[in-house]
């Protein structure tokens, strides 16, 4: 191994000890508190413009990303020079608009009712990949509702992407995206909690949903007063 990868190797290891701790986020007047699932590392403390923009392009024009968590084999792969897999990564962003108020749980249902809204119906059934196939490429389909409380809801969604070939004895082939979109209310701020994984099988569905609800209450529990 030359110098120049060790040094790489040991950067990494190092970002990924500073990128494991909990991560400070000033909304407003309110001093949060966030932090990743075991085995995702956050990345936007490493000041690197390329993850700070496709972090950016997980969230709409209207929001502010405040997380954008990378598996952590994926961020020793980035700081090492090797293409990251992206096949799990996760985010954490705020409305702009309402980041000096506080949200009470009326206004955040009107939130919730309109965003609902614009997701339209659920699929139906529970044959996600059939359903997928009937779209057109990167459109996001509503595919469950899985929490809805006075200051929360989750919802699971899917996509799928052509991806093409590189060489010329393989085939373009489908990849299947699921992600669950949680809007919560924070101790009077609204949080959009996002996570994306590649859809292969059951077990994927499991892991996203288990994650989201754990995630989920860690955020709570480490927030409380």
């Amino acid at each position: 191994m030359s110098v120049v990868r060790i040094f790489a190797s040991l950067l990494a290891a190092f970002a990924l000890n500073s990128a494991a701790a909990p991560v400070p986020a000033i909304i407003g007047t309110e001093r949060l508190v966030l932090d990743t699932p075991p085995g995702f590392s956050d990345s936007l403390h490493l000041g690197s413009p390329r993850l700070q923009e496709l972090a950016d392009t997980l969230a709409t024009a209207s929001e502010r990303v405040l997380l954008f968590a990378l598996t952590d084999a994926d961020l020793r792969a980035f700081m090492s020079g090797d293409p990251p897999i992206f096949r799990r990564y996760m985010v954490i962003a705020t409305p702009v608009r309402l980041e000096k108020e506080r949200v009470d749980s009326a206004r955040f249902a009107t939130i919730v009712g309109d965003s609902m809204r614009e997701m339209g119906p659920a699929a139906g059934g529970d044959d996600y990949i059939k359903h997928l196939d009937t779209l057109p490429e990167g459109t996001q389909s509503l595919l469950a509702e899985l929490r809805r409380d006075a200051d929360a809801v989750s919802v699971l969604q899917g996509a799928r992407l052509l991806v093409r070939a590189t060489k010329f004895w393989e085939s373009d082939k489908w990849r299947y995206i699921v992600s669950t979109h949680t809007m919560f209310l924070l101790r009077g701020k609204v949080l959009q909690l996002v996570i994306y994984s590649n859809y292969e099988g059951k077990q994927d569905l499991d892991w996203i949903r288990s994650t989201t609800q754990r995630w989920l209450e860690d955020l709570v529990r480490l927030n409380r007063r």
